[in-house]
């Protein structure tokens, strides 16, 4: 039993290690990294023309080839997705992470969020 107990301790401990793969982040959190980071517009190419943060890559969530666009990122550096309120981010977080993604930071509430705290976006 002493070796059982082992094996639930390590399904556990590994289990957790899968649940903190993907974190929601704050706008405020998300201004303070937004340096040479992967940070993915996962909404459609009109949504990202009329306004996205800066540095932000557009991989539209809807696009039939977006794992293979999402494939061709660093799997083992953070990505930082965000969508227009967190629907879409949060099912393509999801996608990520069975992809093998390690650590997933998902912006929360959106670019409405990131535009109500009045931080800067570009066209």
């Amino acid at each position: 039993s002493c070796a059982q107990n082992k094996k639930e301790e390590k399904s556990a401990t590994m289990e957790a290690a899968q649940r903190n793969v993907v974190s929601l982040i704050t706008p405020a959190e998300l201004n303070k990294v937004n340096k040479d980071i992967q940070l993915v517009d996962v909404r459609t190419p009109k949504e990202y023309a009329e306004g996205h943060i800066a540095n932000a890559k557009n991989i539209n969530f809807y696009d039939p080839d977006f794992a293979t666009q999402m494939n061709k990122l660093d799997k083992s550096q953070p990505v930082y997705i965000y969508c227009r309120s967190g629907g879409r981010s949060g099912r393509a977080a999801q996608q990520l992470k069975k992809m093998g993604f390690k650590k997933i930071y998902d912006l929360q509430g959106g670019f409405m969020n990131w535009q109500k705290n009045n931080l800067e976006s570009v066209k």
